[in-house]
Order: C-alpha cells, then sequence, then structure tokens
C-alpha cells in the first residue's frame, strides 16, 4: 500500500501571509512618486479626502481633480504586470473583481458630482520614460477643462 503525501501549505500560508503583511495602502512607492512630480511643478494637493467616494490618494481642490494610483495587480489592469493568481484562485478573483467593481463605482460618483478623475496606474510609473510622459499628459489634461477623466 502506497503512502499518501500531502503537500505542505503551511509555508506558502505563512509566506504569503508574510508578504501580504507588507504590501502598503498609503503612501506607495508609485504614489509618493507621483507626489513629487506634482509637487515640483507647482502643483499642490491634499492627501485621501475621507469626504469624497472611495477615498482618493490625492485631491487637487483648485482643479476639482481626484487623482487614484491603483496597483496593477489589485485593481486588475489590463497590462503585462497582472496576472491572475494560481493559488487560491477563487478567493483571489473574487477580491480583485471586488475591487475592480467598487472603484467603478467611485468613479462614477465623483464625475456625477463634477469631479474630475484621474486613475494613474502602478505600471506607468515603473520606467522613467513611461513616468515623464504621463505627468506631462496629466498637466495637459489638467488645463484642458473639456476632460473628466484620465487614464494614465
Amino acid at each position: 500500500m502506497s503512502k499518501v503525501i500531502k503537500p505542505d501549505f503551511s509555508k506558502v500560508s505563512a509566506t504569503r501571509s508574510r508578504n501580504m503583511a507588507a504590501i502598503r495602502a498609503n503612501n506607495t512607492r508609485p504614489e509618493m512618486k507621483i507626489r513629487q512630480a506634482l509637487h515640483a511643478s507647482g502643483l499642490r494637493y491634499r492627501l485621501y479626502d475621507k469626504q469624497l467616494a472611495g477615498k482618493p490618494d490625492l485631491v487637487l481642490k483648485k482643479y476639482k481633480t481626484v487623482i487614484f494610483v491603483q496597483g496593477c495587480f489589485w485593481h486588475k489592469h489590463d497590462c503585462k504586470y497582472f496576472k491572475w493568481p494560481k493559488t487560491n484562485a477563487e478567493f483571489w478573483q473574487q477580491k480583485i473583481l471586488n475591487n475592480a467593481e467598487r472603484d467603478a463605482i467611485n468613479i462614477q460618483k465623483l464625475l456625477k458630482d463634477q469631479w474630475r478623475v484621474c486613475v494613474w496606474w502602478e505600471c506607468s510609473v515603473r520606467h522613467e520614460d513611461d513616468f515623464l510622459w504621463s505627468v506631462q499628459r496629466f498637466q495637459e489634461w489638467l488645463n484642458d477643462p473639456k476632460s473628466q477623466y484620465l487614464e494614465l
């Protein structure tokens, strides 16, 4: 009779738990990089306004504009950095889809309240050339009051 060997998921769970605990919600690298660039270009903002739908990462009241800095994994961006997890797939799929749905609802609420909304994806901050282009594109959009929504 052969012995059935069950995989040891305790190491995977402990590693996953440690990795997840290290992920920050605020003051992430992409967010800090965007904040520094906007501040250097003379723009002033507030952080995490709880009064607004979705608690935007940056609020530029002068322009009635909010910025969400989104991680490609957590918010299901259609880019090369987003991949569905293979372990505990059902849990992660539900969690990520819920995040994306909540994002869409919050954006719609803000647009309905006449706020301009920018979603700045993590992948556009990773490489310097992409980032410089996205900062320039944001500034052009900010000075064009016709457009209510921008995704970088």
